[in-house]
């Protein structure tokens, strides 16, 4: 055979060599995603968290990116098949499978994005200042005359939570096993909108009401009410309504290829945490303004709480987003 030939052959043999240790390599391998998927089930929570997580693919890793709708256990069997990449808030307690899936090793757990969320009965704080003894649930006893029922003038009026969510039916239990349906008829709200409906509608007017809420949200964000307390958290008498709601533990997760794929990327997620007063802020911004998610994550990450970026990223890479932000 031809020399020159020969020397041909081995420097294509060489080249094909090392293209294929590239394509099976680790960190910037040929196996890394550039677009990522994120789950998106429906909240604008996790909109915001998803645009916040976007603007680092973005900036900081060069990705594109995009969300795939789906309600909560259709998103979690999307990370488990692959389907999606990568699920910002995946609410623990409301996947019935998650804890057996976890163990199973069918997705990969990073983190914990926040874990201090509350639901429960809210009052505003300008009735809590002016009547300091009504701290708790078990307090509204002592004052039904507040909260009086507009077609029922011998009672007072709780407002619950949405017809059809356990939760209102676990509020309901409350109110019975805590005597309160003495003094006070339980409404359940049609929509959400009725609930937050009369809510703002008492606040705008500075009038006493006492209602069932949640965290994250725009209304806890923009308003300023405040939990009545109660025994503390067992699972037991949550059940029959004799203690407080749970806090939900969210966590980040991905795939198992996306983890084995993009690690980098990933090692941002293990650092990605959002402290709920956070996010109501974001919500109750972008409520009043009616930015879009995507520039309302911008401005939580360049004027509400720019220290995120630092908490999330290392100092080049956070250098390297506040550039491109500018």
């Amino acid at each position: 055979m031809n020399k020159n030939i020969k020397k041909v052959l081995a420097v294509m043999l060489c080249i094909s060599v090392a293209l294929v240790f590239a394509a099976c390599g680790g960190k910037g391998s040929g196996n890394e995603k550039k677009n990522i998927t994120f789950a998106d089930v429906g909240w604008d929570s996790i909109k915001i968290n998803n645009a916040m997580a976007g603007l680092v693919a973005e900036n900081v890793f060069g990705y594109t990116w995009q969300e795939t709708p789906g309600s909560t256990p259709i998103s979690h069997e999307a990370l488990i098949k692959g389907e999606v990449d990568v699920h910002i808030e995946e609410w623990t307690n409301n996947i019935e499978n998650y804890a057996k899936d976890l163990k199973a090793g069918k997705f990969t757990e990073l983190g914990v994005n926040y874990d201090d969320n509350h639901q429960g009965f809210y009052i505003p704080k300008y009735v809590a200042d002016k009547y300091p003894d009504l701290k708790t649930v078990k307090d509204l006893a002592k004052h039904p005359e507040l909260f009086p029922d507009p077609d029922d003038k011998s009672k007072g009026i709780i407002y619950g939570g949405v017809t059809g969510w356990g939760i209102t039916e676990i509020m309901k239990k409350k109110v019975k096993a805590y005597g309160l349906d003495k003094y006070y008829n339980y409404f359940e709200s049609g929509s959400d909108s009725v609930l937050s409906g009369a809510m703002t509608s008492a606040w705008d007017k500075k009038k006493p009401i006492v209602a069932y809420y949640w965290e994250p949200t725009w209304l806890l964000g923009k308003y300023d009410f405040v939990l009545l307390k109660d025994k503390k958290y067992n699972e037991a008498d949550y059940q029959k309504g004799l203690c407080e709601c749970p806090a939900v533990k969210v966590t980040v997760a991905v795939s198992n290829d996306f983890a084995k794929s993009n690690p980098d990327f990933c090692d941002f997620l293990k650092k990605f945490s959002v402290k709920t007063a956070y996010l109501n802020e974001a919500l109750a911004h972008m409520n009043d303004t009616k930015d879009n998610e995507k520039e309302t994550a911008k401005w939580m990450l360049t004027k509400a709480h720019p220290e995120l970026i630092d908490k999330w990223l290392d100092k080049d890479q956070a250098a390297k987003f506040k550039d491109a932000l500018k």
